[in-house]
């Protein structure tokens, strides 16, 4: 059979085809997704759930002038081949290849960066005002999920869209999942919708939208149809499409939270690749929360757990399958999820809220607000801090440190393995007077042995993991593994001393002041940004104290870092353990020369 993907490197190549083509088109594009993500491994069942979508879209608009922007972007893959990224696909992903998301650096075809959730409306309707206001006839197209659309910013910009009469169009992929199964009363409406129960009056149409379907996503001709007539009306439009999430690929459609992003699975019978020796690695700091999180609220009935639309990810799932009653999934609201936690807090419960590091950005009013201006105290236990890897510049956590660490009122702190991690969260619920948030990176530990008996730590205190007599490493968080590693590579065993601080905030001045009589060199780490964190924290504690000591500040650059492995990322920007070494060495040097 003739092979069209191979012929097509642009929308406009694509639309030389016939429309009987296009089915077969579909196919070859869902093989070629699965085949090089089977092996590259990255988000899968979002793209394959729009294959018949993406090439609907890219056929009926005059892409790039007509404007596609998607939604969080984790659906992108199929738009990607078709707008000639083909050849460098395999890169997906990967340290110098392409982004796993629409990025506008990339192409001109990806109108607008995307990553986080429910943006895509706003975006779009930006582009739709500055077409109207510039006098240009184009399209404009914001492609969203069911998850996504209920999120607030969506719905502000629904509200808004309504009354402007821009040339926009929503397309609703309703798939009934994001990464893990939608929730709330607007998931039960569409639900009722698809059912054809729905009794009440179209919510879509009470916002001024010229509403049509839903119809099924994945007959090509029945969207083509469709897209084409809402091409000539003019003003706010919304077409609500049925996918589902992993078409083609028969784990993937019955097990779609596993599918989402499944690592490396065979290409052919879709069944997962086990990593060898697993089981006997260390645990992921999400299950070490989930898990932990469980034993604390089976004795203390005052806890409850919130997360935005990441049981799975955070290991809430635990709770919601123990406690469910205690154990809340608010969708993809993060706003909603700490006011909800402030809410609990006044009321005396003890609030867990878990929510992604790079993902509690998008709650930074309500953190001020609505919980550390009242001093409540609400347990922010912020997941995939520091750098995350593959998912890049939208997802990594390096900027929690600094932009919680000028708020008042507010505790912070970083374990550096999984035991310090159960120990914070353990003092946390025996009652705070003030709001803590505890960071703790992606992945797995370095812990076999984790689940000991709890022990309360004092606020503000840290430790020291190694004496030495010429140097002080100052660490915050897991990258202390780093710097113990850099630390047994380094000949002279008694030159350096290593501090875990644990608390950026307060930080410990009294082990501050021993260490700086101690010590005319110290070197901070931290894997968050040098600009704002935990080492301008003891510059800051130096210039009030008049210290004269020299400090070096190791972090995240003044830069957006891209997509690649964590250990890549972290030798790219200095923070493994060969380049620590080559630190300590050079200050070493500097004493000895001096």
């Amino acid at each position: 059979m003739k092979s069209f993907l191979n012929h097509i490197d642009s929308p406009a190549q694509l639309r030389l085809l016939r429309p009987e083509d296009l089915p077969q088109l579909a196919k070859e594009l869902r093989e070629f997704i699965i085949n090089i993500i089977a092996t590259k491994e990255g988000h899968l069942g979002a793209s394959l759930g729009v294959v018949e979508l993406t090439i609907a879209l890219h056929y009926v608009f005059n892409t790039p002038k007509d404007q596609l922007v998607w939604d969080v972007g984790h659906q992108a893959y199929g738009h990607k081949i078709l707008t000639g990224r083909k050849d460098t696909f395999e890169t997906n992903r990967q340290l110098n290849g392409i982004s796993g998301f629409p990025n506008r650096d990339e192409s001109e075809y990806d109108t607008f960066g995307v990553g986080h959730a429910s943006t895509s409306i706003s975006a779009a309707l930006g582009m739709a005002i500055a077409s109207q206001l510039k006098g240009e006839d184009k399209q404009h197209i914001a492609v969203i999920g069911d998850a996504s659309i209920a999120g607030g910013m969506a719905f502000e910009g629904l509200n808004h869209a309504g009354v402007v009469n821009a040339n926009l169009l929503v397309v609703l992929n309703d798939n009934a999942i994001g990464i893990d199964p939608s929730v709330g009363a607007l998931k039960m409406y569409l639900t009722n919708v698809k059912k054809g129960t729905q009794k009440q009056d179209n919510i879509f149409e009470a916002l001024n939208f010229d509403y049509s379907g839903p119809i099924d996503g994945h007959d090509i001709n029945a969207v083509i149809s469709e897209l084409k007539r809402l091409k000539t009306v003019k003003g706010p439009k919304f077409l609500h499409v049925i996918t589902t999430k992993g078409k083609g690929l028969k784990q993937a459609e019955e097990d779609q939270v596993k599918y989402h992003a499944p690592g490396k699975f065979n290409a052919v019978t879709g069944e997962l690749i086990t990593r060898l020796g697993s089981s006997q690695e260390p645990p992921k700091y999400q299950d070490v929360f989930g898990h932990t999180i469980v034993e604390l609220a089976n004795k203390n009935k005052n806890i409850v757990g919130i997360t935005p639309a990441m049981p799975t990810g955070s290991s809430l799932k635990y709770m919601m399958q123990e406690i469910p009653e205690r154990a809340f999934d608010v969708g993809i609201a993060e706003q909603h999820a700490v006011t909800l936690a402030a809410g609990m807090a006044t009321q005396g419960l003890v609030p867990f809220c878990n929510i992604y590091s790079t993902f509690l950005q998008r709650a930074y009013d309500q953190i001020i607000h609505d919980v550390a201006l009242q001093k409540l105290p609400v347990i922010f236990c912020l997941d995939r801090a520091g750098l995350v890897g593959e998912d890049g510049a939208t997802h990594h956590g390096v900027f929690d440190l600094a932009y919680l660490r000028c708020i008042p009122n507010l505790v912070i702190f970083a374990p550096r393995n999984e035991l310090e991690l159960r120990n914070i969260m353990y003092t946390a619920q025996l009652g705070l007077d003030r709001p803590i948030a505890i960071r703790y990176p992606r992945g797995r530990g370095i812990t076999l042995n984790w689940k000991q008996p709890f022990k309360a730590l004092k606020i503000g205190v840290g430790e020291q993991l190694k004496q030495g007599t010429k140097l002080a490493v100052l660490s915050v968080g897991s990258i202390a593994k780093n710097v113990s590693q850099a630390l047994d590579l380094v000949e002279d065993k008694d030159a350096i001393s290593h501090y875990d601080m644990r608390f950026v905030k307060p930080l410990d001045e009294n082990l501050l002041n021993s260490i700086f009589k101690s010590y005319k060199l110290i070197v901070t780490v931290e894997d968050a940004t040098v600009v704002g964190g935990f080492g301008s924290g003891i510059l800051e504690f130096a210039a009030t104290n008049q210290y004269k000591n020299t400090i070096k500040v190791l972090g995240i650059p003044d830069a957006f870092i891209e997509h690649g492995s964590v250990p890549e990322l972290q030798a790219s920007v200095g923070l493994d353990a060969q380049y620590l070494v080559k630190v300590f060495l050079d200050m070493l040097t500097s004493i000895t020369e001096a």
